[in-house]
């Protein structure tokens, strides 16, 4: 059907028209249509306001080092279509995304005659499945948004993780942190182990509630697994993790006290995986998550001036993005480049940014979602606003060299993709 991947991403195009569509029923029928990919591997379901990529990679990377062939599937992408699917050689080719997406054409077709039209997301979802089946002996899964209704809650994990519960995407969970957290909650399975993160009273209730109903087992953060931090520097940071009598001493090279939780985590998720008869390495392990860098998380992209990508998109991640800056870059004067979508909560993050920062400066990014300078412009105080309806040219406005000072970009994931993609 499709011969070259420029027709593919043409394709992808078209489907945008029918938007994002919570619910699994398009899936399930797509998924049954293709012989059901989704059954034939093994595979861990991530879900989580913030965390959910890192938690992945630092997983990622610790079987790999194992010896174990990986498949990840992410969202949003930082890389495009091909940027949803990866396996452990790195990005899905467009060869193969290609042919795959070939194969699951004619199907699409079958439900677009039936009025059932698949999204892009949900097509993303079943190119991937398809890929693992084919390429990867586990697969990492991170649920776009929510759980419960998440287009990715389509299969059953032989692991879930909830890396947090907070605001987000209020208008498709809700407002409250009950209701955010029975949409995460939502892939818990039967019988099913799942880690969990820290979490607030209210949501925590929520999730032990649903994993009672499933008879699963739950290892939270702070309980059932802790860490202690013991060096916390620019370019690296050491803590113990614990787990009844089980410690040991962890490095990673991320920033962040996040990222600390993240990596706790994620080893939580490795012993589980031990008890469930995964052959795992501890050393080996261990030299993975050090080995682990993180797209568009606190990322140094240039060092003179320092640029600084952090994909900050909602409450949670803001606070957790100055915590960090504030601890690896004390006492250097801040500039920040920030453009976000509409549906977030724009006063509380530019008024908590606006603490940190001497200058400001306001685009945007082509995107139906993405906020307008003049949107911004309505909900930000400070002293210093400067605006540029050229996200390239506001990146353009970074001066060369400059070691006294650091620019800083955030506000949406998508946003910072493109800047990557443009200075790297």
């Amino acid at each position: 059907m499709f011969e070259h991947f420029q027709q593919v991403e043409r394709f992808f195009q078209s489907r945008k028209k029918y938007g994002m569509k919570p619910g699994l029923d398009r899936i399930h029928k797509l998924l049954e249509l293709l012989d059901n990919p989704q059954e034939k591997i093994q595979a861990i379901h991530v879900a989580g306001t913030n965390g959910k990529g890192s938690t992945v990679q630092y997983i990622k990377n610790a079987l790999i080092s194992n010896g174990v062939h990986v498949g990840i599937f992410t969202s949003p992408s930082l890389n495009g279509l091909r940027g949803h699917i990866f396996n452990d050689k790195g990005m899905i080719p467009e060869t193969e995304f290609t042919y795959i997406i070939s194969e699951i054409h004619p199907f699409i077709q079958q439900l677009d005659s039936e009025s059932n039209h698949p999204t892009e997301f949900e097509i993303i979802t079943a190119a991937a499945f398809l890929y693992f089946k084919k390429y990867a002996d586990f697969a990492l899964i991170e649920a776009g948004m929510g759980g419960r209704e998440d287009t990715t809650n389509c299969f059953n994990p032989i692991l879930s993780i909830i890396t947090n519960v907070d605001q987000d995407h209020i208008a498709f969970l809700g407002e409250s942190l009950k209701s955010i957290a029975y949409h995460k909650a939502g892939i818990i399975k039967e019988n099913t182990p799942a880690v969990i993160g820290e979490m607030s009273d209210e949501a925590m209730s929520v999730i032990s509630v649903e994993a009672s109903l499933k008879n699963a087992p739950l290892y939270q953060l702070g309980k059932a697994f802790d860490y202690s931090i013991i060096h916390n520097v620019s370019d690296f940071q050491a803590f113990n993790w614990v787990s009844g009598n089980d410690k040991f001493k962890v490095l990673i090279q991320t920033n962040g006290k996040y990222q600390v939780k993240n990596a706790s985590l994620a080893i939580m998720a490795l012993k589980v995986l031990e008890s469930n008869g995964f052959t795992l390495d501890l050393d080996k392990s261990l030299n993975g998550l050090y080995q682990t860098q993180i797209p568009g998380r606190f990322e140094t992209i240039q060092t003179n001036p320092v640029v600084v990508l952090d994909g900050a998109h909602n409450p949670a991640g803001v606070r957790a993005f100055t915590d960090t800056m504030t601890s690896v870059y004390k006492n250097r004067e801040k500039h920040l480049i920030f453009a976000a979508f509409k549906d977030k909560d724009l006063t509380y993050m530019l008024n908590h940014l606006s603490n940190y920062f001497s200058s400001i400066t306001l685009t945007t990014f082509e995107h139906p979602r993405a906020a307008s300078v003049e949107e911004l412009q309505e909900v930000i105080i400070h002293p210093d606003v400067r605006v540029n309806h050229d996200w390239k040219e506001a990146i353009k406005e970074i001066p060369d060299q400059n070691d006294k000072v650091c620019y800083f970009v955030t506000g949406s994931l998508h946003f910072i993709a493109n800047v990557r993609n443009i200075l790297k």
